[in-house]
């Protein structure tokens, strides 16, 4: 409907998605609240894609899967929080990760 043909939305299990997906030029995750599974993540990193948004529910998990990817070589680029539900202590938080030159 946009007119937007350089993309491809995927809404699966990340395991089975992986299995199929070949690698992009970018990719934005969205897990849940216990954050990226480890085993998806090392092969997400494997892929060496250039840019990923990571949105998070849970700065918690989202602590804990940044550092991993801070070890694989990502660089946090920015930073955003997003007060999504008003009148509660919960906020998304959205980061955009380039890997490291």
């Amino acid at each position: 409907m946009n007119g937007i043909h350089n993309v491809r939305f995927i809404a699966d299990d990340v395991m089975k998605a992986l299995d199929s997906l070949p690698v992009p030029d970018s990719l934005i995750l969205d897990p849940p609240r216990d954050g990226i599974n480890p085993k998806a993540l090392c092969r997400i990193v494997n892929y060496g894609i250039n840019n990923i948004v990571y949105v998070s529910c849970n700065p918690k998990t989202l602590a804990r899967d940044l550092k991993s990817f801070r070890l694989a070589g990502y660089e946090i680029e920015k930073a955003c929080c997003v007060d999504m539900f008003p009148q509660t202590g919960h906020v998304e938080t959205i980061v955009l990760l380039t890997k490291a030159e």
